[in-house]
């Protein structure tokens, strides 16, 4: 759950200016590539990207860049933008769910440019959102007419997007039997805690990301259940105890996910698995 900008609230959002940009992440303005690339990589700033984006009518609501483990890569590390439409005339509520399209491009050769999708849920109307997932993606080299193609892209995975909000409406029909619930957060389990075998140490059991943090996501459905969980996956904040080497007990709690790459992939692959459940069930 991310209140990822004051400026995007839900009764009266704006786009974030250059200034507060810069402030949260300023690689979006690198103007070369790093000094790792070859003459072939096309450094054009995201920035320039961002800009024929708003042209388009597109704004930018949440920015956030990774940490370089290398100082020098700093100024051109992976970040990722979040823009959405902004209608004056739309009127939102608690529990709605909306569309957004997500950027993420680097100048050190750590990403092209790449598109996705993203539905987030709205908690609140000041900005409180649960990203719901992260669907298609449309990546960009750093060659050739790059804004041309990034725009094209843009318009590509905001169809996928729209497509992709009757998920709401038709998971909230699918009502899962508890121990298809289990076996979904079995699924989730793995993809959160496990290691390059697939094996889990973590103390935190399936059962605990089945756990909501709020009255309304108490139902049994496939939607509440996609969005409990995936709540509990990137959120974090779930507590068990361990036994170390010296045999005592310790407190465990989870992290949230601030990766840029491992919440994409987490998120998308959660996605997957909704859809896959919701095949099954209709098929039934």
């Amino acid at each position: 759950m991310t209140a990822y900008t004051k400026t995007a609230r839900f009764d009266h959002a704006r786009a974030l200016t250059e200034d507060e940009m810069f402030k949260l992440a300023p690689s979006i303005f690198a103007t070369t590539a790093h000094e790792s690339r070859s003459e072939r990589f096309q450094p054009i700033p995201t920035i320039e990207i961002l800009r024929g984006l708003i042209s388009e009518g597109f704004a930018p609501v949440g920015v956030k860049q990774s940490v370089a483990r290398d100082e020098g890569k700093a100024s051109f590390t992976k970040h990722l933008i979040r823009l959405r439409r902004i209608d004056e005339d739309s009127k939102y509520k608690v529990g709605d769910t909306v569309c957004e399209i997500l950027l993420k491009n680097a100048n050190d050769g750590t990403s092209a440019y790449d598109l996705m999708a993203g539905l987030f849920r709205i908690c609140c109307l000041n900005s409180l959102v649960t990203q719901t997932g992260t669907i298609d993606s449309v990546k960009v080299r750093h060659s050739g007419d790059v804004n041309a193609k990034v725009i094209e892209g843009t318009y590509r995975v905001l169809g996928e997007a729209q497509k992709a909000l009757v998920a709401p409406a038709d998971w909230s029909a699918l009502n899962l039997a508890r121990e298809e619930r289990v076996v979904f957060a079995r699924a989730a389990h793995v993809l959160r805690f496990g290691d390059a075998d697939g094996e889990v140490t973590t103390p935190i059991t399936p059962e605990q990301l089945l756990t909501p943090k709020r009255y309304e996501d108490r139902g049994g459905d496939l939607w509440t259940t996609f969005n409990v969980t995936q709540e509990n996956v990137i959120r974090g904040g779930l507590h068990g105890w361990a036994v170390g080497d010296d045999n005592r007990r310790r407190r465990v709690t989870t992290r949230p996910l601030k990766g840029i790459d491992q919440d994409v992939k987490l998120n998308k692959a959660l996605w997957v698995l909704a859809e896959e459940m919701a095949k099954l069930k209709m098929a039934a």
